[in-house]
């Protein structure tokens, strides 16, 4: 194929439109003509036979038929926004058009059993940290009809093929709780979308593995590792990977010696030559970095085939049953596994189910109001089920859904958090060996019968009575208001401490300040398969303060489960992803006025210069405080004990919804005049000149804010960005009108 390349750096955003902006298009062109094409080459004589011109639109992902008579292909028309699948026979004619609709469908590949498997934006969600659709795996069969999801994936999949033993092989990006690039590896389910498990990676946390294809007469399969968190058009290196050694051991990638990453969609030839584009260029790569060049094109070449027939895969038999909603899951014994030190038999009582929840829209690269240094996705909890004495459990899982599990002890506390997603198909059954287990062992049967097999499969135990997603204002805020108030408040402040509901510029400062002074243990966008309970309630400082032992703070049962249901879903700021805010709305965030007054550089900064004390506001440069390798972003930087932030972030500083009870004012001012002189007293009451022009000045900030309603206030209104997708999702209808109708966020 022939086209042009696209703008953006990301792997993936090559399709549909930018969320911010529906008019902004992320495809080759960008809403301009492309120069797509389908072409043949003659190899030996070097001609080039033109099959289809797409006139302007987008052709990609082409893949050969077994008999190699006729191609399945994507192709975006001129006049269109979305990419569907076509064939085409191998002379250029019959074309044939199989899928339809507002989606993107692309990267097809022929299934053994006459049917398709492609990816698609049919399951209506969007990048957790990106502005730009997901696409997840689809089957269909070979005349385009049945289509049906396979994947519950929240974030893309990508490239799948077919291993000889008829699995697919295919590129899942994932991150519960964990680090949001560095986990898009390979993986494999069945045609039905059974059997889902990881083939290499997961626990590596390096490299997009994409457009992997098996060679031929081995277990080995040929693809791209594409440096870091991936590179436009899947260009790195040409890659082995095999699934030989356990899917963690860095045995398991081996680039191709002397070649560098310039280098996509490399194609097996034989046991040792692969074919790949660069460039303008289709080249012969060896395994022992040797290349050749075998086309040069006056245009960009992608995923080069050879026209030859090959042997169909192994046809899997359907492990599943569509009729039914739900599947079986056994777990042989949550004791086995990785990074599990401190943990006893008989520690854990029950699993803790969760669910992670899809994005309807996004609007920047961090969390944005989700979370702090934390998580990007909503999650849900469904409920507990027992673990037997052995470790063992059986219980039955709604299907189709991307959950998660925490180990629990006697006291529901955590011990072991699951920072991935599992699934399980319609009517399926299938089992866990433990929990992080080493991959490289077979099951064992010396201890006899699991326990949890004595007896029915569990039904999830929900919570009755809260709501199985919690959001700040409306579950967690009244609580603090009724027992931690008294003593956190703008008056008294105990322990340099606030707790009230009011807003800073984004954030609740109370929330904020929770995790500021590292009250909460969540993921903070690290790595994965943390050791036992330093994540969770077990972990988290606030579970101690409200056991009764921290002043005469003693919660009810419900409150009690509230805080603790709030804290094992990554205590999320906001409980609906309608509080995401589109750009117009996140430049309002900005403290504009109220930082850069001139009476807070004159009386203020002259201490908190950063040396004498630290600089106010206090903001942390893009590389402070790593805590994993590399250069991080501020939403991903760590908190630390006695962190500045804790007290001289305007997310502390600023009282945007009482500007008068700003710590910025309440600090330097004299306590006869209701301040806290926690600064000395540089304002000695509150008619000082200085002190009214500095209130003055948050209250303009407050008046931006203020202008369109934000969450959490009785005003509020989603963007119209969340209403255009839900009127797409069919979940508002068509005459849903925001400034008229009403709608409720949850």
């Amino acid at each position: 194929a022939n086209r042009k390349t696209y703008k953006d750096g990301h792997w993936y955003a090559n399709i549909g439109y930018w969320c911010d902006d529906e008019t902004r298009l992320m495809f080759p062109g960008e809403g301009g003509p492309d120069d797509g094409r389908l072409c043949k080459l003659d190899v030996r004589t070097g001609e080039v036979t033109l099959l289809l011109d797409a006139k302007g639109g987008t052709i990609r992902d082409p893949h050969m038929h077994y008999d190699a008579k006729k191609i399945l292909f994507s192709w975006r028309k001129n006049e269109s926004i979305y990419h569907h699948l076509y064939e085409i026979d191998i002379d250029g004619s019959n074309i044939t058009q199989l899928t339809s609709g507002k989606f993107d469908d692309y990267e097809p590949c022929y299934l053994p059993d006459g049917g398709i498997a492609f990816i698609s934006t049919r399951c209506n969600r969007w990048v957790n940290c990106m502005n730009t659709q997901v696409g997840v795996l689809h089957r269909c069969d070979g005349d385009g009809n049945n289509i049906i999801q396979l994947s519950t994936n929240i974030e893309h999949d990508n490239t799948p093929s077919v291993l000889p033993d008829g699995r697919i092989l295919y590129m899942r990006w994932e991150y519960v709780d964990r680090h949001q690039v560095s986990f898009h590896h390979l993986w494999t389910m069945n045609p039905d979308g059974s059997g889902q498990m990881v083939y290499v990676g997961n626990q590596l946390t390096s490299g997009l593995f994409i457009g992997a294809k098996p060679i031929p007469g081995t277990r080995e399969v040929v693809g791209i590792d594409s440096p870091g968190h991936g590179r436009r058009d899947h260009y790195g290196h040409i890659a082995i990977f095999t699934d030989q050694y356990g899917p963690d051991d860095k045995r398991a990638v081996t680039r191709l010696p002397k070649l560098k990453a310039q280098f996509t969609d490399a194609y097996p030839v034989s046991k040792d030559l692969f074919l790949a584009a660069r460039g303008k260029s289709i080249i012969l790569a060896g395994r022992d970095g040797t290349m050749r060049k075998v086309h040069s094109s006056p245009m960009r070449c992608y995923e080069p085939i050879p026209v030859k027939p090959r042997g169909r895969e192994r046809v899997v038999g359907s492990r599943i049953d569509r009729t039914k909603t739900t599947g079986h899951l056994i777990l042989a014994d949550a004791y086995n596994g990785r990074n599990m030190e401190g943990i006893k038999k008989g520690d854990i009582k029950k699993l803790l189910v969760m669910e992670i929840l899809p994005k309807p829209v996004n609007f920047s690269g961090g969390p944005d109001l989700l979370s702090w240094l934390g998580t990007f996705t909503l999650e849900r909890v469904l409920g507990t089920v027992p673990v037997e004495a052995d470790g063992s459990a059986s219980f039955i899982l709604p299907a189709n859904r991307p959950v998660f599990f925490v180990a629990l002890d006697k006291n529901d506390m955590s011990i072991k958090r699951m920072q991935s997603f599992t699934s399980i198909a319609p009517g399926e059954t299938t089992t866990c060996l433990g929990c992080h287990e080493d991959r490289k062992q077979a099951p064992s049967s010396s201890t006899g019968p699991l326990a949890a097999l004595k007896r029915a499969p569990s039904i999830i135990e929900p919570f009755k009575g809260i709501p199985d997603i919690i959001d700040f204002h409306r579950d967690i805020q009244p609580i603090l208001d009724k027992h931690c108030v008294k003593c956190h408040n703008f008056k008294d402040h105990k322990g340099n401490v606030v707790l009230e509901g009011d807003l800073s510029n984004d954030y609740a400062i109370s929330w904020y300040t929770l995790f500021a002074r590292k009250q909460i243990a969540d993921g903070r966008n690290g790595y994965a398969n943390r050791a036992p309970r330093t994540i969770g309630s077990s972990a988290s400082r606030l579970m101690k303060k409200i056991d009764g032992s921290h002043g005469d703070v003693k919660l009810s049962d419900k409150e009690w489960r509230t805080v603790w249901m709030w804290v094992e879903s990554a205590a999320t700021y906001v409980g609906s992803y309608a509080a995401l805010r589109p750009l117009e709305r996140r430049k309002l965030s900005g403290v504009g006025p109220a930082m850069r007054h001139k009476i807070f550089y004159r009386r203020c900064l002259p201490c908190h210069d950063g040396e004498k004390l630290p600089r106010m506001p206090f903001i942390p440069k893009k590389d402070s405080n790593r805590g994993i390798k590399g250069t991080l972003a501020k939403h991903e930087r760590r908190v630390i004990e006695n962190d500045p932030l804790a007290r001289f972030s305007t997310r502390v500083i600023l009282n945007l919804s009482r500007p008068e009870k700003s710590p910025i004012l309440l600090g330097p001012l004299s306590k006869e005049a209701g301040g806290w002189a926690s600064c000395g007293v540089v304002f000695t009451n509150k008619l000082d000149p200085d002190y009214i022009e500095m209130l003055n000045g948050l209250q303009l900030t407050k008046q931006r804010l203020d202008s369109i309603p934000r969450y959490s206030t009785p005003e509020f209104k989603p963007s119209r960005q969340y209403v255009r997708e839900m009127k797409k999702y069919g979940i508002l209808p068509e005459s849903f009108d925001l400034a008229t109708d009403s709608i409720d966020v949850f």
